[in-house]
């Protein structure tokens, strides 16, 4: 992030940052996000629980009936029912926190669990596979193209990497958003991605490239917001090793004529290596930055996949 560059806000649930927001007083602080994430976001705090006006500390609230629609009551008082609340600040945090390019939710929690939070019936016992907290659904819905990740989901270092590029990829849209959108700055924005989409989902690879070389056949009201809604949900599926390699391949290809033949082994060595999982992806990603600072490639150079996120977050490192 330079200094001429705000800082991208991520929205989160305020007891991750240490706040003693939660229903005993107490926090769940997350050394990640404090220690670590911190460093490379503005985090906007929230507690749905406190906003609607539960105190601290206050009577647990839990989830019952059914899963899909599940309300929120108190779990010594049922009359306590603060569904409509929390769904309601769910919806207008969406709208207002409209310049964030990702939350944090804290996970289990009955108003921002993403999954599989307890949702119980009337025998007293959870049902199969959960729900999802009321503020979290509320927000989901009405922000269907927001990454979106739980504290906990955030220690699997796949799905963290893969969230970080998500949020970079978002917040580099909003700014082409409030530039003011035009053809070519979605055309450019799509080629800077193309390799990131490529590793992730090859088949929207090939529909969404089949879909921008159209562009100027839909107006661009209506063919930016159904692009991006697909692009982003093409993102959320991690790349496996395997289509990590597929790329590297391609990439590789734009040096076959710069390398020596023992550079060009070398570098598919390494990259069999990491197919094989003996080395981490940063290790062939570094021989390939390498050798494109010696041999450079503009178009090689537009692609995020080179370097999605700031490189001291090391998130290639456990890949």
């Amino acid at each position: 992030m330079s200094a001429t560059t705000d800082p991208i806000k991520i929205g989160i649930s305020a007891c991750l940052l240490g706040q003693p927001v939660r229903y005993n007083g107490g926090h769940k602080a997350s050394q990640l996000c404090l220690e670590v994430l911190a460093r490379h976001f503005e985090f906007v705090p929230l507690c749905p629980e406190q906003a609607i006006g539960l105190g601290v500390p206050r009577e647990p609230i839990r989830l019952v009936g059914d899963p899909q629609s599940p309300r929120a009551v108190g779990t010594v008082t049922p009359e306590l029912d603060v569904t409509d609340p929390l769904s309601a600040y769910g919806r207008n945090a969406a709208k207002q926190l409209h310049d964030i390019s990702g939350y944090i939710l804290m996970q289990k929690s009955p108003s921002c669990g993403m999954e599989r939070v307890k949702v119980y019936q009337d025998n007293g016992h959870p049902v199969d596979g959960g729900g999802r907290g009321l503020f979290a659904a509320a927000l989901m819905r009405a922000r269907p193209d927001l990454p979106v990740e739980e504290d906990g989901r955030l220690n699997d270092p796949v799905l963290r990497e893969n969230f970080i590029t998500r949020i970079f990829a978002y917040a580099q849209w909003q700014r082409l958003l409030q530039a003011g959108m035009t053809r070519k700055a979605l055309v450019s924005f799509h080629e800077h991605y193309k390799y990131q989409l490529m590793a992730t989902s090859r088949v929207q690879y090939q529909l969404l490239g089949r879909a921008v070389a159209r562009i100027g056949d839909t107006p661009l009201d209506e063919f930016a917001p159904r692009y991006f809604s697909q692009l982003m949900a093409a993102l959320k599926q991690p790349a496996s090793r395997g289509s990590h390699c597929n790329v590297l391949q391609h990439i590789s290809g734009y040096l076959k004529r710069s390398l020596s033949a023992a550079e060009k082994q070398e570098l598919q060595q390494v990259i069999e290596q990491y197919r094989l999982g003996i080395v981490p992806l940063v290790v062939p990603m570094t021989l390939l930055k390498h050798h494109f600072r010696r041999h450079p490639h503009a178009y090689i150079e537009r692609q995020a996949y080179l370097q999605p996120h700031p490189e001291n977050l090391s998130l290639r490192n456990a890949l």
